[in-house]
């Protein structure tokens, strides 16, 4: 049986969505809880293994954080990340995990 697979494209689409305030932090949330279930999704299924791995800290911050704690300012962090090299894969993650939320 084939999981359904949440692509790097369909997750960029939702971030730059909520970016230019087509669509706003509970709905951004709530696409991420609908969506983001390893066991029953594939995450960037054909992708490297770095940016899968993006793709799941992106979806889950953005799935458990207080809707108050997100940055939307900050958003193109995320999209950044998602979209980093693997060289540059620790300091994306720092940015978006330090910056793309407040305290």
């Amino acid at each position: 049986m084939t999981k359904p697979n949440i692509s790097k494209q369909q997750l960029l689409d939702v971030l730059n969505s909520w970016g230019e305030q087509k669509i706003n932090s509970d709905q951004l949330q709530e696409w991420m809880v609908t969506h983001y279930d390893p066991d029953d999704n594939d995450i960037g299924l054909g992708e490297p293994e770095w940016t899968q791995e993006a793709m799941n800290i992106v979806m889950n911050e953005y799935e458990i954080a207080k809707l108050e704690k997100f940055v939307l300012a900050k958003y193109q962090l995320a999209i950044d990340f998602i979209t980093a090299d693997e060289s540059r894969f620790n300091q994306t993650r720092h940015l978006f995990l330090h910056e793309g939320f407040c305290d």
